[in-house]
């Protein structure tokens, strides 16, 4: 993946490991990142196959993960105080905002943050 750079939520990689052959086309020239939290749920994820478990590996040596490093956890604790999101979605937005790099997901609520820079996609 190279091109344009993109944080990736994790139903966004979930939609794509379903097929969504339109999410697939439109990152496919993208530099896809992936916070910390984004990698553990998809290698946690049980509707995932363990079979599968190669696939989600492959996806995830394709993306640039991003960890947990001070400056996103301050950003992470501001935005889960004030827009009192859970704390995985405080972290991946921190670290869209950190990065500088929009943010693509189906959850509608990463909207409210204002600092954000958000890509709402409608499977």
């Amino acid at each position: 993946m190279s091109g344009t750079k993109i944080l990736i939520d994790t139903d966004i990689a979930i939609n794509i490991f379903r097929g969504d052959q339109h999410l697939a086309v439109l990152l496919q020239d993208t530099e896809a990142y992936i916070s910390i939290v984004g990698e553990l749920e998809l290698l946690g994820y049980r509707a995932i196959p363990v079979e599968e478990g190669p696939w989600v590996e492959k996806f995830l040596n394709e993306c640039i993960v991003i960890g947990l490093i001070d400056g996103i956890k301050e950003i992470a604790i501001y935005i889960q105080r004030q827009y009192n999101l859970t704390l995985p979605d405080a972290i991946i937005a921190a670290t869209s905002i950190f990065l500088g790099i929009p943010l693509l997901s189906t959850d509608d609520h990463f909207e409210r943050v204002k600092e954000l820079i958000f890509i709402f996609y409608q499977p």
